[in-house]
């Protein structure tokens, strides 16, 4: 065996006009591509559909399972209609006001909500903070406001006012039809944007369950309302996505997602600039379980380069990952599932076994190992085709279909020639494995294996 570790940082790439063909898609996989995202604040359901049909079509391909994420839109604040793009000047005077009641010359805003919030002092910031609005008055829901950082507005344009909440729902009934749609096309992850409170995941969960599918929640922390909700968020949902250098959740055995221009000068250049490729070795030291492009892959002139650039700057730094031992304590009252993930790591650590395999139902053991980064491989089984598809996101985590087993010994052979025979682990290797005697049940992990094969 090769002492080399296959890439232990997952990939999600953003599809859309860029790479919107089942050619480009069979590029992005082979370049590297984990995890394919949509993004459904672009795009038509057709357009999603056929992306979502070239995934589940390549992945059979390459052999290798492919997540597929639905990013709902979310209560997205934005400018409204505009005749033209607006200029603005530092220094210069502009009314805010709601969509419906904006007036020639004045910038119109939607939701409605957000003018009866909107308070002398607060900053508006407009474009991803490119444009900044300080508000000086407000009379009858019209913000009076002077021009800090100017540029030009344009139509849609995201609107944001940090610290202030808006009173809108956290789905929308566009999120509510693009779910819906999303569900019925088979999706993994449904990714919940502007997330404030651990009820709106809660929420969102119930809607999946009651729909009788299987995908996972990914929760978009975005606003101060989540930070200050963090911990109850995370024990709601199944994931995270973040922007860079936000990544305390990891503690919580939760996947993180990285994202926001992680190689934004990609988009038009075939290169990422040094202080990229920086932040995104930063991004994977600190323990991100993903890294994600968006107008990388979804607008750009190189989607294929930028996924490529991302795996060499992951081989090149994940060497120097260290294994993350932490017993569990009583106080934290650990699953035995948890506990025996934490065992297993340590004994394939102490031996220097080839591989810890985990024979899974869901996926939760798998995960549950990933996040103390062994440096073994994690070698994850499961019969269920959309575990092994949320398992594509996991750090480290190489899933493998396997048939259903009859037994506990049935279990363990089956798993121990499906490694074999995908060639991670030789005659000879020593491996861990960490399974549950009652097969075919989630949450009995109970037991621990350590075989030659």
């Amino acid at each position: 065996m090769s002492a080399e570790l296959p890439r232990r940082t997952k990939i999600v790439a953003t599809l859309g006009p860029a790479s919107s063909s089942r050619e480009s898609v069979l590029e992005l996989a082979r370049a590297g591509m984990d995890v394919a995202r949509l993004n459904f604040s672009h795009g038509t359901h057709e357009d999603h559909a056929r992306w979502a049909a070239h995934v589940r079509d390549v992945a059979e391909e390459v052999d290798k399972p492919i997540a597929v994420i639905a990013d709902l839109q979310g209560p997205k604040v934005r400018i409204g209609e505009l005749p033209e793009p607006v200029t603005l000047d530092r220094g210069d005077e502009v009314v805010v006001a709601a969509e419906e009641s904006a007036n020639d010359g004045e910038l119109p805003v939607s939701p409605t909500a957000v003018g009866e919030v909107l308070q002398r002092g607060h900053d508006i910031l407009i474009d991803d903070g490119l444009i900044r609005l300080k508000v000086e008055s407000v009379e009858r829901g019209r913000a009076r406001c002077t021009v800090v950082i100017g540029g030009v507005v344009a139509a849609h344009k995201g609107v944001n006012v940090p610290g202030v909440p808006v009173p809108i729902p956290s789905l929308t009934r566009k999120d509510m039809d693009d779910l819906d749609f999303a569900l019925e096309m088979g999706v993994d992850y449904v990714a919940l944007s502007f997330v404030r409170s651990a009820a709106d995941v809660r929420d969102l969960k119930e809607l999946i369950t009651s729909s009788g599918a299987h995908a996972l929640v990914i929760a978009k922390i975005e606003k101060a309302e989540a930070v200050d909700a963090l911990e109850d968020i995370l024990r709601e949902t199944d994931s995270v996505m973040v922007a860079r250098g936000d990544l305390g959740v990891l503690d919580r055995a939760k996947p993180v997602i990285t994202a926001t221009q992680m190689l934004e000068s990609m988009i038009h250049h075939a290169e990422p600039t040094r202080a990229e490729a920086s932040d995104v070795a930063n991004a994977i030291l600190d323990g991100s379980s993903a890294l994600m492009l968006s107008g990388e892959t979804a607008m750009g002139d190189f989607p294929v380069e930028a996924v490529a650039y991302m795996d060499r700057i992951a081989r090149a730094v994940e060497p120097s990952i260290d294994y993350r031992h932490e017993l569990p304590q009583a106080h934290e009252e650990p699953t035995v599932g948890q506990a025996m993930s934490n065992a297993a790591c340590d004994i394939a650590e102490a031996l220097g076994a080839q591989a810890i395999l985990v024979p899974t139902f869901t996926g939760r053991t798998a995960s549950a190992v990933a996040r103390l980064r062994p440096r073994r491989l994690i070698v994850a089984l499961s019969h269920h085709d959309y575990a092994l598809r949320q398992l594509a996101l996991e750090w480290g985590v190489i899933p493998i279909a396997v048939e259903q087993a009859t037994d506990v010994e049935d279990l363990w052979a089956k798993s121990m020639d499906a490694a074999r025979s995908e060639g991670f682990v030789s005659e000879g290797d020593l491996v861990v494995i960490t399974a549950g005697t009652a097969v075919n049940l989630p949450g009995t992990t109970d037991v621990i294996k350590v075989d030659l094969v």
